[in-house]
């Protein structure tokens, strides 16, 4: 069918997870692009609701395997299902959200299907490609890019030969956006057919047992942020006060964290949570590519730093050369005046 195809997850609340709108949304980009339609496949037990509401994110039809033995998520039944329905629908594109679920399923379905796999992908394109080798030309195809050695490069891998051409994607690295409130999409059943009674048998859940989040900085709109450069734990202590002070949320870089500076909850980059804060203040902060990669699509970012050369001064809009543990308290000093 040549479509662009999105597995949602959901979450403990039977709803669609973030990172799976934000995928529809880059979806229906996609999709816009190739002259395609934007399918959806929900699965779970009483989701009808959840997959009714991807409609606003420009999804065309949506694939509903309604089942209790689908939720919660395991492995063999929602591979069974999904593995099958790609198969029937031959999508030409297929994203996943590189969660833990993602990251479980996406690999599986690959290796069944002997079609490429790009993990971890923080932009997708539509665009053309030459083979140096054989010298084909492939138009419209999917550009995936993500980090590689080490954060260092931007890789773009292409699967030109196989289909369908797989991704997952981190969270938070692309914009969830509403298309049409009003956009209308089809419910298109799937049936579960008596296979999945094998792989049911698999594994048995006796209980669960969930703990909340109690650090979620993704949705902050103002983050402050210490480096290794803060020197000690008790110095991101004044960062969690200023934090307070002007409502905003504390993050961290992962030399910080590794430093015990900061809770890992808190980190931030390529190996943490990608942030798109209105403002985020950069303290202490060198500002490696790693850490760059989840930060840098910020409305507006401050660097305070002794070092005139770092480079997180390069992507900076306002850069302050200083100690952290000197400009903090006047600019604490100067909110607290201004609040009178």
């Amino acid at each position: 069918m040549n479509n662009v195809l999105v597995y949602c997850e959901l979450s403990e609340r039977n709803q669609i997870a973030d990172i799976s709108l934000e995928l529809c949304t880059k979806g229906r980009q996609l999709a816009t692009q190739l002259g395609c339609r934007l399918q959806a496949a929900v699965l779970g037990c009483n989701v009808k609701a959840a997959a009714e509401s991807l409609y606003p994110y420009g999804v065309d039809d949506v694939f509903l395997a309604d089942d209790r033995r689908l939720a919660p998520y395991r492995t063999m039944p929602h591979f069974d299902v999904l593995s099958k329905l790609i198969q029937s629908q031959k999508p030409d594109i297929v994203l996943f959200g590189a969660s833990s679920v993602g990251r479980d399923l996406a690999p599986r379905i690959a290796s069944f299907l002997r079609c490429g796999l790009t993990a971890d992908c923080t932009s997708l394109e539509i665009g053309s490609h030459q083979d140096a080798k054989s010298g084909k030309s492939y138009d419209n195809i999917l550009m995936q890019m993500r980090p590689a050695f080490g954060g260092n490069i931007i890789a773009t891998i292409v699967c030109p030969e196989t289909r369908p051409q797989m991704a997952t994607v981190r969270e938070g690295v692309m914009k969830k956006e509403i298309l049409d409130p009003n956009y209308k999409g089809t419910i298109i059943p799937v049936s579960v057919d008596a296979s999945l009674d094998a792989a049911d048998k698999a594994v048995q859940i006796l209980s669960r047992e969930i703990e909340e989040q109690k650090i979620d900085i993704k949705g902050a709109q103002i983050i402050v942020a210490g480096g290794y450069g803060m020197g000690s734990k008790e110095n991101f202590q004044l960062l969690h006060q200023f934090a307070h002070l002007i409502g905003g949320s504390v993050g961290a870089t992962r030399a910080a964290v590794d430093a015990g500076f900061c809770e890992g909850e808190r980190q931030i980059g390529q190996t943490g949570v990608t942030v798109r804060p209105k403002l985020y203040i950069a303290c202490g902060i060198s500002g490696a590519v790693q850490h760059r990669a989840g930060m840098e699509q910020s409305a507006k970012i401050i660097s305070i730093n002794t070092d005139p050369d770092a480079p997180i001064n390069a992507i900076a809009d306002y850069t302050i050369i200083g100690d952290v543990m000197t400009v903090i308290p006047q600019f604490m000093a100067c909110y607290k005046n201004n609040l009178k």
